[in-house]
């Protein structure tokens, strides 16, 4: 302030400060006719000569400037040359006197002001701790309004939810018929294939309120604070009935009751009993529905399940092809794409990807060339961020010698051979001895159209194609490396699933084992058996036929076709990457010269 208060009294002060002269002087003066103006203010005389010089003078309290003046012996004639201006000085004395002692006051009831704020601020806080945190969206805003149109795919979840919709919009339609709506739907999925996106669009089409919370956002560390916010949002949502709760991610506090694991007051169950009464207990909720979603509706309690609570149970699947490229045309709204970019071909090359899966791809895309400073996103620089969203990046930093290198060619290499002549095996796409994330190498065989059902015959060609790099390395090499640890593992996984999930072994049409419901810290604590340390023995044996069987096949595969082997190893140390159509032409020109 003192700063400040300098810089501006630099340029506001005159270029000359006035000189203090006695009252002998300023009489002088007046006589010699020297003085122009004189100004009075209370007991300071402000003087101004002919010459256009300022002085201050300062006369006796209570004496006016005419008696002062009669005093000195000045003759009126004199004393009617100057110019007289004298400022009235009560209403200033006044308004400094109030100033004084108002200020100070003013200030203290100010610091005393935010004091008891402070105070109601935290009892405010305290009191309201046990209200609900849902965030309203209101239908009235257009700006980031979602419906059916912005969500591709899904066709048979959009047909439930649409009931859902024409009840909020037309209730007496239902009422009069006597038909009532569930009061609660169960959007179920695989995370990111779209359950918050279909909840938004079913408040965007409805055009009522929606209000979204997380299940983690009822539970705190305070008894009773879970209970107190379930019944907030509910009073909450009546007041703004019709409308639309949604609570996202349900099996945070909807798991089973009755684990034992949180004691008698555990938090979680209390606030998943209030959902319960507050859904289907005395107060009726009508006009309100309650949307949730999860990943994991086995863990669910029954009581959530039943009629009159989440009776509707909508499953989103993950994306069908058609579905994905629909979805690829919603995500590139807003992206500069070449004329080159074909999203059949991405569609086909993504499956199992989920609608966020496919997001982040074309996220990825753009991001790539941004790096590289281009303007448009090509078709190679997506096929580049699908191996990045498998793989992870490439690591083109990562120098392997001859040898490491000459060993994944023949690993990626027998993976692709025994692919390529396995009826039953997926079509090769493109293999790399880049290393990309984890890998050395890499060989993508992807399937040409979307599968419900795997039969018995496709499992084994799997397991034949994940036993190929390993072959291939005892074939040519003698010797094997850690390179196909990776491979071994998802075998023996598969393997197993044969025997005790499916009933494709000669034990029968039956499963063995059975998972306990219980979980702790995230974790399922043990696997019950249902079976004998015999059975267990044969499970063993039926594993190891399959992986036997699998790499006999590959080996058989690569004994027929070493020179196939040995032409695509010395293709793929030459170029490091091989795409479909370089691969397909590979084999149809020995085809050709083996025909000749």
């Amino acid at each position: 302030m003192i700063a400040v208060g300098a810089f501006f009294s630099l340029y506001t002060a005159g270029p000359q400060k006035p000189e203090t002269v006695g009252i002998e002087i300023l009489i002088a003066q007046i006589k010699d006719e020297k003085v122009k103006k004189i100004d009075v203010k209370g007991e300071t005389l402000e003087i101004e000569l002919s010459d256009g010089k300022k002085e201050i003078a300062h006369k006796e309290p209570g004496e006016s400037l005419s008696t002062l003046l009669k005093n000195f012996d000045v003759s009126p004639e004199k004393t009617g040359k100057i110019e007289l201006a004298i400022e009235d000085q009560t209403k200033n004395f006044w308004i400094n006197t109030i100033l004084s002692f108002l200020v100070p006051f003013l200030l203290l009831a100010f610091f005393v002001f935010l004091m008891i704020r402070q105070v109601q601020g935290a009892n405010t806080r305290a009191l309201s701790f046990g209200a609900s945190r849902a965030r309203k969206f209101d239908p009235k805003e257009t700006k980031n309004k979602i419906t059916f149109a912005d969500v591709a795919g899904a066709a048979e979840a959009k047909q439930e939810l649409a009931e859902v919709i024409e009840f909020l919009k037309q209730p007496k339609k239902f009422h009069d018929l006597g038909a009532k709506i569930p009061k609660g739907v169960l959007l179920m999925g695989a995370p990111g294939v779209g359950k918050t996106l279909l909840a938004k669009a079913v408040a965007g089409e409805a055009e009522v309120p929606f209000f979204h919370v997380s299940g983690s956002e009822f539970i705190e560390m305070f008894v009773g604070v879970g209970s107190a916010r379930v019944r907030d949002l509910f009073t909450q949502a009546k007041k703004n009935a019709p409308c639309i709760i949604f609570v996202d991610e349900l099996d945070a506090i909807g798991r089973q009751r009755g684990a034992g694991l949180g004691g008698s007051h555990d938090e979680r169950e209390q606030t998943l009993n209030q959902i319960l009464v507050e859904m289907d207990g005395f107060d009726p909720t009508d006009n309100v529905v309650v949307l949730a979603g999860t990943n994991r509706p086995d863990v669910l309690d029954p009581a959530l399940l039943r009629p009159g609570r989440f009776d509707r149970r909508v499953i989103i699947d993950l994306p069908m092809i058609l579905d994905r490229e629909e979805i690829l045309k919603v995500h590139a709204r807003n992206k500069p794409l070449a004329q080159d970019v074909d999203f059949n071909r991405i569609a086909s090359r993504t499956p199992g990807f989920s609608g966020a899966d496919l997001a982040n791809l074309l996220n990825e895309a753009a991001i790539l060339v941004a790096r590289k400073n281009g303007a448009i996103i090509t078709m190679p620089d997506i096929l580049s961020s699908i191996e990045k969203v498998i793989l992870g990046p490439e690591r083109k930093g990562r120098l392997m010698s001859d040898a490491e290198k000459k060993i994944t060619a023949y690993h990626e290499g027998g993976h692709a051979l025994v692919s390529h002549i396995l009826p039953a095996a997926p079509p090769v796409q493109k293999i790399s001895i880049i290393s990309r994330g984890h890998a050395a190498g890499y060989t993508l065989n992807l399937p040409t159209e979307d599968r419900i059902f795997k039969n018995r015959s496709e499992f084994k060609a799997e397991l034949a194609v994940l036993l190929g790099g390993y072959t291939a390395e005892k074939t040519i090499f003698g010797d094997v490396t850690t390179g196909a640890s990776d491979d071994l593992k998802k075998a023996t996984r598969i393997a197993r699933k044969l025997v005790t999930q499916y009933g494709m072994s000669a034990l029968g049409q039956r499963t063995f084992g059975e998972k306990e419901e219980m979980i702790f810290l995230g974790r399922e604590i043990t696997e019950q058996r249902d079976y004998s340390e015999k059975t267990a023995e044969r499970i063993d044996e039926e594993m190891n036929a399959f992986i036997e069987e699998a790499a006999r096949t590959a080996q058989d595969i690569l004994n027929t076709h070493r020179e196939k082997l040995e032409s695509l190893v010395q293709l793929l140390l030459e170029k490091e990457m091989l795409e479909k159509e370089e691969f397909d032409a590979l084999f149809a020109k020995e085809a050709n010269e083996s025909s000749e």
